[in-house]
């Protein structure tokens, strides 16, 4: 197999190469061939641990199955399910006791299992199986651990999940491909029909750039084809009976006591500037029988967004089942519009909807920001959460959905990671839905736990008439870092914790807070053995400004520290709107160590020092956007990481490589542009030209028309005439990331090539924004290390 499209990295001139698939050397090859630890689900009675096996790696011949790039959607047209899907081949159950694990019997074969559910009692196991037939349903038997097929393969996952188990645990309803449909048309066939024509009316629409969009009336065609299907009701024997014809269906959701679905369904005209999320839609209640209740909600397509990423559709939007009452509904509407450009003292009002929704919605609450979420409780309790994005800031407000009474109970910036109250517990109601679990008036949040000492879960206690907490549980400090997975039974001090160290994988253990008792559930070796007596520490630095920075160090076994090392820095720029906030650190060394092709930590095996997601933070206080000074940030940012790591006596600065992935890509760029403190970069996946993303890239809301400065400085491309840096520019050749088209490394390129700069292009086959297959990935190795033996380590 061919490997092509290579291009050459030399300062004396260009080659083009076809060259097969290479391996990395053997140390990185060791860590990378390892063998992927399995997923881990509990059952909703949270007596049985679902173990999921999957392959390390796709194949380039799977990437390489035949889809359809339609609406926004990568589609494997035969199976009826997204190309992208990722596959488990195995399933094993085992007790949460820690009792023996069973491998599931009756499996198919060449397995390739996605959609995996429990039934509501736990009973049962449903999953469906992908073959060139199509999609299929099976359904697991957890007590004789035997999987059996339920239907042919006729399933339709294109727009929505495949099936929805009905909670009394006998039934599913399922999305079937139709009895009767359209062939999908032969592209290589094709003979338009008259040119493709797109019109403006003159309103201002600030969309960003999509991949995958419809492009002719085929394409609409091939896209209703494929998105239709039929909704039965299936039982455990397999006998079938239709709920609803054929529609292209987005959702069906059961109503809490499952008498009623609300169902939601794509309708014309289509768009060939946005994705299938803002084509028409339509949205009804329908008895389980079939039978109209009542269309509650028609949403037109979406081609106009006001500027600001605060701005959202006018109209009913987060319609959905209140999940405290039989078959009530909820929604919010903007009282802006949906312009967050207007003045506006409310901007969102939350509305329930009573059944049968023949009276007027009954408004609850007016918020002053964006409505986020909201947790049912019951008639006294319910949690809304808002957001506005300028500002970073959230709200959550305690709501009497009854009286509309609400009162503010945390008020903080989102990014501020040490203030962060956590989850609220939720548990089974008595319609087996999960909403807000309350006790004598008493909920509980679980966190994560991070402070400026580390990270240290809790769970705590709040009352609902004082607003008053009790920590009921904090995880001690020792060698191992605790996470709280999930609460069993919050009454008896029953939880789910994962204990993990630097070498040690993560397990999961069953421990009572009050007695402090666990019994392990899981135990799953370090598949990274060569990387136990590897140095890790996270060092906390400072930038010049004062900004808090941090990044994990790891250094070689066995490392005597007096030969200075090359150093290789892997980040990812991140924008705040304070420097309080952008210093906050989640860095453990306590985390285990998970080398990925996303990072540089395979290197540390050959010798080199590593600084994994060092901080990159770009600040924009006040009125400054972080835009404003992103390069000068950047640069501030990687000078204080490089001092770091040189005041410990342990590199050669002279020999520094830095690397990041999509937005990372975009750093790397710009810092071997604007700086002299790297003697190599590798960029995979970034975007260089920010003309070519004219409305708005990352966090910037600001469009080219708005500050052209800004987007031709915020473009590598533009300064592609100072960077002399040896550069390794990666990219998958189908890319579907909006923003991140091939395109920009390849002009990219282009531009470095014709200016004499030392730099190679490597466009891997088949691939997205991340990568998958197993020769593309361990080619990319091959051509990192490559390409850091010849720039940094021969500089010794």
């Amino acid at each position: 197999m061919l490997f092509v499209s290579l291009f050459g990295f030399f300062a004396e001139g260009y080659a083009q190469e076809n060259i097969t698939f290479q391996k990395p050397s053997s140390e990185i090859l060791a860590l990378a061939a390892y063998q992927r630890p399995p997923v881990i689900r509990m059952s909703p009675n949270k007596k049985w641990v679902l173990s999921m096996y999957r392959p390390t790696y796709k194949t380039l011949d799977e990437l390489g199955q035949e889809e359809l790039r339609l609406a926004g959607l990568r589609i494997n047209a035969k199976a009826g399910i997204s190309s992208t899907e990722t596959y488990y081949d195995n399933l094993r159950l085992k007790s949460v006791d820690g009792g023996q694990e069973y491998t599931v019997r009756g499996l198919p074969a060449q397995a390739l299992i996605a959609n995996v559910g429990y039934s509501s009692d736990s009973k049962k196991i449903a999953f469906t199986h992908t073959s060139t037939q199509g999609l299929s349903l099976w359904v697991i038997d957890v007590e004789s651990r035997t999987a059996k097929q339920l239907t042919d393969y006729v399933l339709n996952a294109v727009l929505t999940a495949p099936y929805t188990w009905v909670r009394n645990s006998n039934e599913l309803l399922i999305s079937k491909r139709p009895t009767v449909s359209k062939s999908l048309i032969d592209h290589s066939k094709d003979l338009p029909q008259g040119p493709v024509v797109s019109t403006s009316d003159g309103n201002i629409s600030q969309l960003r750039t999509y991949q995958d969009l419809l492009k002719n009336p085929q394409d609409e065609q091939d896209f209703e084809t494929l998105a239709t299907s039929e909704l039965f009701w299936i039982n455990l024997n397999g006998e079938e009976r239709k709920f609803l014809s054929a529609g292209m269906y987005t959702q069906s959701s059961l109503s809490p006591d499952e008498k009623y679905v609300l169902v939601s369904q794509l309708k014309k005209p289509f768009s060939y500037l946005v994705g299938y999320n803002s084509f028409p839609q339509e949205t009804f209640v329908y008895s389980i029988d079939g039978a109209l209740v009542k269309k509650v909600n028609e949403t037109p397509l979406l081609e106009i967004m006001p500027k600001g990423f605060s701005s959202v559709r006018a109209g009913k939007r987060s319609l959905a089942w209140r999940l405290d009452k039989p078959a009530n509904l909820y929604f919010v509407e903007a009282l802006d519009g949906g312009d967050a450009n207007k003045e506006s003292t409310f901007r969102d009002e939350l509305f329930v909807w009573n059944f049968p929704f023949d009276g007027a919605p009954k408004s609850i609450m007016k918020i002053q920001d964006r409505f986020s979420s909201v947790v049912w409780g019951n008639d006294n309790y319910a949690l809304v959460s808002s957001q506005w994005y300028d500002t970073r800031n959230v709200k959550t407000f305690l709501l009497n959905p009854t009286t509309g009474h609400n009162q503010v109970i945390t008020d903080r910036n989102r990014q501020d990671v040490y203030s962060d109250p956590g989850n609220i517990f939720r548990d089974k109601n008595s319609f087996g839905v999960y909403t807000m679990y309350i006790n004598k008036d008493r909920a509980y949040f679980v966190g994560d736990g991070f402070t400026k000492e580390g990270e240290f879960p809790f769970i705590d206690e709040f009352n609902l008439k004082t607003l008053k907490k009790n920590r009921l549980y904090v995880a001690k400090a020792s060698d191992l870092q605790e996470r709280i997975a999930q609460v069993i039974d919050i009454t008896k001090g029953d939880i789910l914790i994962s204990l993990q160290s630097a070498t040690q994988y993560p397990n999961f253990y069953q421990k009572n807070i009050k007695t402090g008792k666990q019994v392990a559930v899981t135990n799953i070796e370090n598949p990274f053995k060569t990387l136990e007596k590897v140095h890790k520490e996270v060092l906390n630095y400072t930038r010049n400004d004062g900004v808090a920075l941090s990044g994990t160090l790891y250094l070689p076994a066995n490392y005597d520290k007096n030969e200075k090392l090359p150093l290789l820095i892997w980040a990812y720029p991140r924008e705040y709107k304070d420097k309080n906030t952008a210093g906050q650190s989640t860095a453990n060394p306590k985390e285990f160590t998970f080398p990925s092709y996303g990072s540089f930590i395979y290197w540390v095996s050959k010798g080199y020092a590593v600084l994994d997601n060092a901080a990159f933070p770009i600040v924009g206080e006040g009125q400054q956007e972080p835009n404003d000074t992103f390069i000068p940030q950047l640069v501030a940012n990687a000078e204080a990481a490089i001092n770091a790591v040189d005041k410990l006596g342990y590199i050669d600065r002279k020999r520094v490589a830095v690397g990041g992935h999509s937005y990372g890509a975009f750093m790397t760029a710009h810092l071997l542009s604007n700086s002299n403190l790297f003697a190599a970069g590798i960029a995979r996946s970034g975007a260089y030209n920010r003309t070519l993303t004219p409305f708005g890239f990352q966090s910037e809301q600001r469009n080219f028309w708005d500050d052209p400065q800004l987007y031709m400085t915020m473009s590598p491309f533009m300064s592609a005439d100072r960077m002399k840096t040896p550069m390794l520019l990666v990219h998958g050749a189908a890319d579907n990331n909006p923003g991140t088209f091939t395109l920009q490394t390849e002009r990219y390129f282009q531009a470095l090539k014709n200016l004499g700069a030392p730099v190679r292009m490597v466009i891997l086959p088949r691939e997205s924004h991340g990568y998958a297959a197993k020769e593309n990935i361990f080619h990319l190795l091959w051509e990192q290390d490559q390409f850091l033996e010849k720039y940094l380590k021969a500089k010794k």
